[in-house]
């Protein structure tokens, strides 16, 4: 009888255990679950494609067949709290404290559950025979007991990816869980701490990955990401080969992980890029993110939306970055060559075929292209837009570049004339170095056509502008001598000759270290210019054959056009229409039957159809101008009206006497003395000599 009443009270006590439970303690917050992000590129890491994979193809063949010893949602029975787990008199609070320092889980959570009905039975009794402050300090001992276990399973979850893992812990920690959420209305909020306590356990993970500062390690960043990318791997590795066994499926275990992985990861690189200072390291965190970083779960859209804007910010940061660097890494190139070159009054190099050249084309490019390159792995729209940026500042690169070139070289222009060669050779290799760039960025004229083509109008003018210094100097050298052509002195000596045809075999020398098409148009302006002043002193009235000088002048003339046109043939000129020039001239001055001159305008009016009436008189002075009012002098100028006004129109590139300046008011009173008629005095009045 005894023993059939405390079976039957023990069985009422056990019923009534079950029947409270509903009233304990909660354990944890609640939380919902992220969903982790989906990336277009897929793969929380492209190497952890695999281990998503396989990790699905375990949980399916868990779910389909489980071993007896292991917790199954269909054997709802082995969930249950059996009535003879739970003691029908707590320990003692210190004990129960003892099971959960000493990883008793299991017993200290079956203690709390009875001392959880023990206070439940004194709370219905309180009147009768238990005191309030008593109770009081019981559901205060219950209350931190239950903080105490959760904090303890907290922390077996939140180390459960670490060595220290220990397999049967976590498993009891999972049996509680289950316990917990086996019938409604019972302490809520375990899984969600579980959750918590796995993100804990992520941002443990990722936090002791070694973290170098920018000055123990240039790379600091790059190695850091390198190792965080290995550590997650290791991480999500791990939950495949060790933990996914030991949960039920529908804790998504290895989707939680990837999912907490991605958030703690995010929190992670926003503090890396608060530390991002230079180019390198923002393309190491924009490469290990488009690349390397995403997730495996699909993303909700609003966490789509905030990695976009994360990611806009980076590229917003790196864009900048490049843009200054690219304006300092010009800025520096001009220092370069202002101090180790023109201040050094260093040589320039030479290419393998000859041609001067420098740096600066090769730098540029380079730079450029390292730009394009490794945004085009990120972001083709920031490729472009960096690239277009570029073309852009060198607009200003080329002023900027030609005002330090001119400032820092005029010190050569001396009497030395090494020093002279070396200022010449500046601007050649300079001509060269800025038409190679035009051509080197013909490979964005796709993309960037409109900065390529003011690139090239920039270039153009640049290289005109240093080809006309050299055009200018080489005037400037060459004209005193050219002055002293037509002269009495130039029919006696080939002094100043001698010095033009020196200074010009100088520049030919010169020339062959150019490139074309620059080459061919410097040659061509030379040539231009000796023909056209050689010519232009014919009608300077500077001197006037007497007693047939006109034949002396006439070969002379004639024999140093010929080694002009030697010269000038042997450096490259495309003029060739310049080069009958001389012989036609030669036959008119030399000419000694006056009456044949008229013979032979044909031909140097057809050739030259823009020499004027002044400018052929000019040549008829040249030759002898004390019959130059005769009437024979009268038929000549009339075969010429007649000639011109039969020739075609003139050529645009045929040019020639159009630029001769004839010297200013110059007629009848050189002629002064000679007996005129009446009739040509008018003729030639009217036709303004």
């Amino acid at each position: 009888m005894i023993y059939s009443c405390r079976a039957n009270k023990t069985k009422r006590h056990s019923q009534k255990i079950l029947q409270i439970i509903d009233h304990q303690l909660q354990f944890g917050i609640n939380l919902t679950m992220d969903k982790s992000p989906t990336s277009p590129k897929g793969g929380f890491f492209r190497r952890l494609s695999s281990i998503r994979k396989s990790g699905a193809h375990i949980k399916r063949k868990l779910s389909m067949s489980r071993q007896p010893s292991t917790l199954d949602e269909n054997e709802n029975e082995n969930k249950d709290i059996k009535e003879t787990e739970i003691p029908p008199k707590p320990c003692s609070v210190p004990m129960i404290r003892d099971y959960i320092k000493t990883d008793e889980l299991r017993k200290a959570y079956l203690n709390l559950l009875s001392l959880n009905l023990e206070l439940q039975q004194e709370r219905e009794t309180l009147e009768d025979r238990a005191s309030a402050v008593d109770l009081t300090n019981k559901e205060t001992d219950l209350k931190m007991l239950f903080e105490s276990l959760g904090n303890k399973m907290s922390d077996i979850v939140r180390s459960s990816t670490q060595p220290s893992f220990n397999k049967e812990l976590l498993e009891q920690v999972v049996k509680i869980i289950l316990d917990e959420e086996k019938k409604p209305g019972m302490m809520q909020g375990w899984r969600e701490k579980w959750r918590e306590a796995v993100r804990d356990g992520v941002r443990d993970t990722l936090k002791k990955v070694d973290l170098d500062s920018p000055k123990q390690n240039a790379s600091w960043l790059a190695v850091h990401l390198g190792l965080l990318g290995k550590a997650v791997e290791d991480d999500l590795e791990k939950v495949k080969e060790e933990l996914l066994n030991i949960y039920p499926p529908d804790f998504n275990v290895f989707e939680t992980y990837v999912s907490c992985h991605h958030k703690i990861m995010e929190e992670h690189l926003k503090g890396l890029l608060e530390q991002v200072t230079e180019s390198k390291d923002y393309h190491a965190l924009l490469d290990f993110i488009v690349h390397h970083y995403a997730s495996d779960v699909k993303k909700e859209q609003k966490a789509i939306e905030q990695e976009q804007d994360f990611i806009s910010k980076i590229k917003n940061a790196y864009h900048q970055r490049l843009m200054e660097d690219f304006k300092v890494a010009l800025e520096n190139i001009i220092n370069i060559e202002r101090d180790n070159m023109w201040k050094m009054k260093k040589t320039p190099e030479r290419t393998d075929d000859g041609f001067l050249t420098a740096e600066v084309h090769m730098d540029i490019c380079k730079l450029i292209a390292a730009y394009a390159r490794n945004l085009k792995e990120i972001d083709e729209t920031l490729e472009k837009s960096i690239v277009r940026f570029c073309l852009e500042e060198l607009h200003q690169f080329h002023i900027r570049f030609a005002e330090e070139f001119t400032r820092h070289t005029s010190f050569l222009l001396t009497s030395d004339l090494l020093d002279l060669c070396l200022w010449v050779q500046y601007h050649i290799t300079y001509i060269n170095t800025f038409h190679s760039l035009k051509d080197l960025m013909q490979c964005y004229k796709e993309n960037c056509s409109a900065q390529v083509e003011q690139l090239e109008k920039d270039v153009d003018e640049l290289t005109q502008r240093l080809r006309q210094i050299l055009i200018d100097h080489f005037k400037n050298d060459i004209k005193p001598y050219l002055n002293g052509m037509m002269t009495k002195k130039w029919l006696k000596t080939d002094e100043d000759f001698t010095e033009v045809t020196s200074r010009i075999e100088n520049y030919s020398g010169l020339c062959k270290s150019m490139r074309n098409p620059a080459a061919q148009v410097f040659i061509n302006d030379v040539h231009y210019y000796v023909a056209r002043e050689y010519v232009s002193q014919l009608m300077k009235k500077k001197y006037s054959c007497k007693k047939n000088k006109n034949e002396e002048a006439a070969c002379k003339l004639r024999t140093q056009w010929k080694e002009l046109k030697k010269l000038f043939n042997e450096m490259g000129s495309s003029l060739d229409w310049l080069y009958p020039l001389g012989d036609y001239l030669s036959d008119i001055i030399g000419m000694e039957n006056k009456k044949s001159i008229k013979d032979l305008l044909n031909p140097l009016v057809s050739n030259y159809p823009d020499i004027s009436k002044k400018q052929m008189s000019a040549v008829l002075y040249f030759r002898d101008n004390s019959q130059l009012l005769s009437l024979e002098w009268h038929h000549v100028m009339n075969q010429f009206d007649l000639i011109k006004r039969d020739t075609g129109n003139i050529l645009p590139e045929r040019n020639f006497f159009t630029d001769i300046k004839l010297v200013s008011s110059w007629g009848l009173q050189n002629v002064k003395g000679h007996k005129v008629t009446k009739i040509l005095y008018s003729y030639l009045c009217g036709n303004n000599w």
